[in-house]
């Protein structure tokens, strides 16, 4: 560990801070109909829209039809998308004359991970999406899948915010609003950004280059025998890259156009590409949280909540930083401490212009968020390095989070601690002015049951079963953290792998998409009954037995709640997977 790198770490958490209000004042403004500097532009292109498609944006809607009207626009557009990927080879757009996508299951599986913003890939992007998939398809639903979180959450800030409604919004309303104001503006200034320091962004077939020296591969032939193949080319893929690198990141989406994802140098080519590329994970996230307290009217309520989730992330990326900078114990003689180009540690799977700090930061920063997107090799993670992205994405989305998931995930732990508060001192919860009731408590606690039943229930299956442990490339305590990562993944719509389990099976597949499609849609729908339920209640004012969620103390509240409740749910997991594995490295123990 270094000063360089607590530098580099303490820089992005600074830029995370000074984004926070002006994003979060802006998307206010957006959600709540004030005018912007972008009203001018952008209000024409609303209004046709809405009389193209015959939608009233003076409907308001109750929870329930808000959830309807959600819940069909994600089943049409997760079908779209797999009707693209089956006839991909009769569409436009595709210079490498790729094929549909097959089997199936893979299909299946891709259009779940996109339609909920989780952007698993059990394929190589590069090698399987045509250019009008990986646009039409993919970047489509990056911003689609990122505009319905955020639409969630501003739904919910709404039923925290109003009183004696029935209502919380319009849902295709908030849809358009967050496509148009907050999403489209930034991605196109990223994009060039991001082209002016070396992303590609083209429609060309891609390049072949002659090797200065052919590689000779040996491998099995039909009959066993070794068989020696001489390669002499190299194939360059590019394509309409920037584009979707963009909003891979802003919309926490994760789905790389190439298969090493943000670790290709025509992805994330510098380390100034790379400081932006985080920043751009944590941004809409952090705003989201003054956005909670300008509309709820308690920004000291806000300042709460992203307290809390900054002391998480800290405590995260220590804990990361310090186990990837220690090394591998196993490789005496090695120094794995200094070297002419940085500080020395686990270098395996990173790449050196990022070096320990940066790869240990953005595995953090990519798992308290639902991003997914990866610059090093999780899987070649020290234990403990690597039980930090795991842990990350057991808190359930609560460290800052996916684009308006991170926000309504935290604000049912919220729920949760102000109502243990409210049974310490022995009266009836309140939270904002509204009285937390058993209706309420019990729906919070149905969204914490539903993830981790999910993951446990997958992964006991996997771990018993001949097409769940054939997958395995380690055996040991790791492999059961490679198929616990795969599951926690899914279910926290993170998209990110511990790359030594072969998921590209029917059981994989289908099982994790099936993960993926629970925890999104299932999560939400008491997610928005609690909104609703709250719109419908009657201001309360504070007293002297009132729990203040608005100091030092109710971030600590929160942050042990979402420790006891959420990350102790999967102790013994852990305890089996990567705190086992620390313990036998220690002790010399390899497999």
């Amino acid at each position: 560990m270094t000063a360089n790198g607590w530098f580099q770490i303490l820089l992005f958490l600074l830029l995370v801070f000074l984004v926070t209000k002006p994003l979060g004042i802006f998307m206010a403004r957006v959600f709540s109909k004030e005018r912007t500097f972008l009203d001018p532009v952008l209000r024409p292109i609303e209004r046709l829209l809405y009389r193209v498609t015959g939608v009233d944006e003076e409907h308001e809607m109750p929870w329930t039809e808000y959830a309807i009207a959600m819940l069909l626009f994600s089943v049409v557009s997760m079908l779209l998308l797999y009707l693209m990927q089956r006839v991909q080879g009769l569409l436009p757009f595709n210079p490498q004359k790729f094929a549909a996508v097959t089997p199936a299951h893979v299909a299946f599986n891709t259009a779940a991970s996109f339609t909920t913003n989780t952007n698993w890939q059990a394929y190589a992007g590069e090698a399987t999406m045509s250019y009008f998939t990986q646009m039409a398809g993919l970047a489509y639903h990056n911003f689609i899948s990122a505009a319905v979180g955020i639409a969630l959450a501003i739904a919910f800030i709404r039923g925290i915010a109003r009183r004696q409604m029935k209502t919380i919004g319009n849902f295709w309303v908030d849809l358009v609003r967050c496509c148009l104001w907050v999403l489209l503006p930034f991605c196109i200034v990223g994009a060039l950004f991001l082209v002016s320091q070396g992303v590609v962004q083209n429609l060309r077939p891609y390049d072949t280059a002659k090797l200065l020296e052919p590689q000779h591969i040996q491998q099995a032939g039909a009959d066993g025998k070794p068989v020696v193949n001489t390669v002499a080319d190299q194939t360059i893929a590019q394509g309409p890259v920037a584009s979707q690198e963009i909003i891979k990141e802003f919309g926490t989406n994760g789905g790389g156009f190439f298969n090493a994802n943000s670790a290709h140098p025509f992805e994330n080519p510098t380390p100034l590409t790379n400081l932006f590329e985080m920043f751009c994970i944590f941004a809409i996230s952090a705003g989201l949280t003054y956005t909670l307290g300008r509309m709820t009217g308690s920004q000291r309520h806000g300042w709460a909540v992203w307290a809390a989730m900054a002391i998480l992330f800290v405590v995260g990326v220590t804990a990361a930083y310090w186990a990837e900078a220690r090394g591998n114990p196993l490789l005496a003689g090695v120094n794995q401490h200094a070297s002419t180009l940085q500080a020395g540690g686990n270098m395996e799977g990173k790449d050196v212009r990022f070096g320990i700090a940066n790869s240990a930061l953005w595995a953090t920063v990519t798992t308290d968020t639902s991003c997914g997107a990866v610059n090093s090799a999780h899987d070649s993670f020290t234990p403990l390095g690597g039980l930090v992205p795991l842990a990350n994405m057991m808190l359930s989305e609560t460290v800052f989070g996916g684009v308006g998931s991170g926000m309504y995930g935290v604000l049912i732990y919220v729920v949760l601690a102000v109502f243990i508060a409210g049974l310490m001192v022995g009266r009836t919860p309140e939270y904002l002015g509204k009285k937390i009731e058993a209706y309420d408590v019990k729906m919070a606690m149905l969204v914490t049951l539903v993830f981790p039943l999910v993951i446990l229930g997958f992964s006991s299956v996997s771990v018993v079963k001949d097409f769940g442990t054939s997958s395995i490339a380690n055996p040991g305590p790791h492999g059961l953290s490679e198929i616990l990562y795969a599951y926690t993944e899914g279910a926290g719509n993170n998209g990110s792998a511990f790359g030594g389990l072969t998921v590209n099976t029917l059981w994989y597949d289908t099982t994790i998409g099936i993960t993926m499609l629970v925890g999104r849609f299932l999560m939400i729908i008491p997610m928005l009954a609690i909104a609703g339920s709250l719109a419908q209640k009657k201001y309360v004012p504070p007293s002297l037995g009132t729990f203040p969620v608005t100091t030092p103390l109710f971030s600590v509240l929160l942050i042990g709640v979402i420790l006891i409740v959420g990350a102790l749910t999967f102790f013994p997991a852990l305890s089996l997977g990567p705190i086992l594995e620390h313990l036998l490295m220690l002790a010399g123990k390899t497999f």
